[in-house]
């Protein structure tokens, strides 16, 4: 039976081995061979030694509202944005997407909270019409403190295509924010807040989570858990964190805060995940600790590319440069198979057969990874 597609003399990356000049067959848009040798098919393409990766699998990107908001108090027509935003993470190698969606917010009347229910409604159209690259799947960001929090997500929470729910508590004092200075820096510089201002800010923000964020918390996991959908931590940064997403039954502990919680966070079976920018510039960006060094102690399990979609296929390459006790198809799982298997997605995330073929031909040029091409269900994307 013939092929739909077959890709030759290919650097194949599996989850723990490599193929040089390998082969590969897709029918269906599912692989259905892999060789360890070049194919004999004249039409067969040739990769010329590059690399065949599977397409990556990113829980956690908040780039859409860029480019719903690209300027204050700019907003960009809403499927424009979309489709935006879609190129912009096809391009990056990145085949299945949880655009990751703040519901809630520090501020009441936010841009967020104002774009939440268009972004919602143009992905899916987007994605219905056929107008898309990637699979775009739904991730919920639930800031715990916000009062009108299950009045927006308990609508949201039947969407079929919602895959995974965080837990987020941006408090003074609280996981990201332990030291209430960081706070401080952060939101005064964002908002552009006297000291006066910032003040009853932060008294509003300890207010509010002293009177919503226990009960939202509670009423979250338990919807959740209701409908089945995985849950992740946010930011955690004590053992007691831990202990409390583990008990909540998390799956994912997304960016955690100190090497403790995220050691624990493993322990407790979770996934630690951190952003591709950590890794990329060699620390965090608000000065927590690094991707590299909980990758060096074997703690780094899945790579996200957070605010920089690029950052995802660089930190795959960028690991193994500089840490040797991590091989490349270990930090290609973690932008693929580890993020795909965390959160049910099995039917893809890796090269193996019976996966969805979903593919990336990668150049390295100058020490940097160029995407040639992108296949997602066979279907030549890029």
């Amino acid at each position: 039976m013939s092929a739909d597609l077959v890709i030759t003399n290919a650097r194949i990356i599996g989850r723990k081995d490599e193929i040089t000049g390998g082969s590969l067959a897709v029918r269906d848009g599912v692989i259905v061979d892999i060789g360890t040798g070049p194919s004999a098919i004249r039409s067969a393409e040739d990769f010329d030694g590059d690399y065949l990766l599977p397409g990556l699998v990113e829980l956690h990107t908040d780039n859409l509202e860029k480019h719903f908001a690209p300027r204050p108090g700019v907003r960009w027509p809403a499927r424009l944005a979309v489709i935006n935003h879609d190129a912009q993470v096809a391009a990056a190698g990145i085949t299945t997407v949880m655009d990751a969606v703040a519901v809630g917010d520090v501020r009441e009347g936010s841009v967020r909270l104002q774009i939440l229910r268009d972004m919602i409604a143009a992905i899916e159209a987007a994605q219905k019409g056929g107008m898309l690259r990637a699979e775009h799947l739904l991730h919920l960001r639930c800031e715990i403190s916000f009062r009108d929090l299950m009045e927006l997500i308990e609508p949201m929470s039947s969407l079929s295509w919602l895959k995974l729910v965080s837990i987020m508590d941006h408090t003074p004092g609280q996981r990201q924010f332990v030291n209430p200075e960081k706070y401080r820096q952060y939101y005064q510089g964002k908002f552009g807040l006297t000291d006066e201002q910032m003040e009853t800010f932060m008294a509003e923000q300890i207010a509010n989570a002293q009177a919503w964020g226990a009960e939202n918390r509670r009423k979250v996991v338990a919807l959740c858990h209701a409908k089945g959908l995985p849950l992740a931590s946010h930011d955690d940064a004590t053992a007691e964190h831990v202990a409390e997403a583990a008990a909540d039954r998390m799956v994912v502990a997304e960016f955690p805060t100190t090497h403790e919680a995220a050691k624990l966070s493993r322990q407790h079976g979770m996934k630690v995940m951190m952003g591709g920018p950590n890794v990329v510039r060699g620390g965090s960006h608000s000065g927590n600790i690094s991707a590299r060094s909980l990758a060096e102690k074997g703690q780094l399990d899945i790579i996200s590319s957070d605010y920089v979609p690029s950052s995802m296929l660089q930190s795959v390459f960028l690991l193994p440069g500089q840490l040797p006790q991590i091989t490349l198809p270990q930090a290609v799982a973690m932008a693929s198979s580890n993020p795909a298997d965390a959160v049910g997605l099995t039917d893809r995330g890796a090269i193996e057969t019976g996966k969805r073929a979903d593919l990336l031909r990668i150049s390295m040029i100058d020490e940097t990874p160029v995407v040639r091409a992108v296949w997602r269900g066979g279907r030549r994307v890029m």
